[in-house]
């Protein structure tokens, strides 16, 4: 017996059709929600009607780099899994990370939710760091450049050895910032408020130590103790 073999793609096209129609119908209720037990995923993008990108969920290994003005620069040191949100423009804007894992025998771990300016950097950041048995856990407010961050510059910059000339690169692209507060438990065991001025420089402390000892410290321009007032 012969086939036809036109026929015979046209009726596998068909039923294929059919099948797909079939199976997309059933997963879906009539108001548009698909449900599902369980997923197994790599990334997940939230997007407006209209196509913008508002968040993504991903692993390490599909996590997006900077993306600002429809444009993806690959990020200089993002390496966590997690959730970037974006605002009304598609643009980063903050984001909600975390990693850890033992490396050369010690435990490492970190989480961070950031929230960042607009085309800039994150002003304010809740976050928890573990090496070893270096810790630090708490809350940072900074100030950012009114300038938007020139993302382009972001790998070469870093690349460069520190000192003064990277220094002023990072300045002239936009990258510096200050920051302004520091509020929870430093490395050294001690609860801290930690107030700064513009310059990023220390004037007001109030600390707790690990033993209990408190202290209120004032500090001058070059963060010289100028007053300390303790029980």
């Amino acid at each position: 017996m012969q086939i036809d073999l036109s026929r015979a793609l046209g009726a596998y096209a068909a039923i294929m059709t059919v099948a797909c129609g079939w199976l997309l119908l059933s997963a879906s209720s009539s108001n548009g929600i698909t449900r599902f037990k369980e997923i197994d995923v790599e990334r997940i993008n939230v997007r407006e009607p209209d196509g913008t990108l508002r968040m993504t969920i991903s692993n390490h290994a599909r996590i997006p780099g900077i993306i600002i003005g429809q444009h993806e620069y690959a990020h200089p040191n993002r390496p966590e899994a997690g959730m970037i949100f974006y605002n009304n423009e598609g643009a980063e804007n903050g984001g909600l990370v975390f990693d850890g894992a033992m490396v050369d025998g010690q435990p490492t771990n970190g989480g961070s939710l950031t929230f960042d300016r607009y085309h800039q950097d994150q002003t304010v950041q809740m976050t928890s760091i573990e090496s070893g048995a270096e810790r630090f856990a708490g809350i940072f407010v900074n100030d950012r450049p009114d300038e938007p961050m020139d993302f382009s510059r972001a790998q070469a910059i870093l690349a460069m050895p520190d000192g003064p000339q990277k220094k002023a690169a990072a300045t002239d692209a936009h990258f510096a910032g200050t920051q302004r507060l520091f509020l929870g438990r430093a490395s050294d065991k001690s609860s801290d408020l930690i107030l700064r001025d513009g310059q990023g420089k220390k004037r007001l402390v109030l600390s707790v130590a690990e033993d209990g000892k408190s202290q209120i410290q004032f500090l001058d321009q070059n963060e010289k103790v100028t007053r300390t007032v303790e029980p």
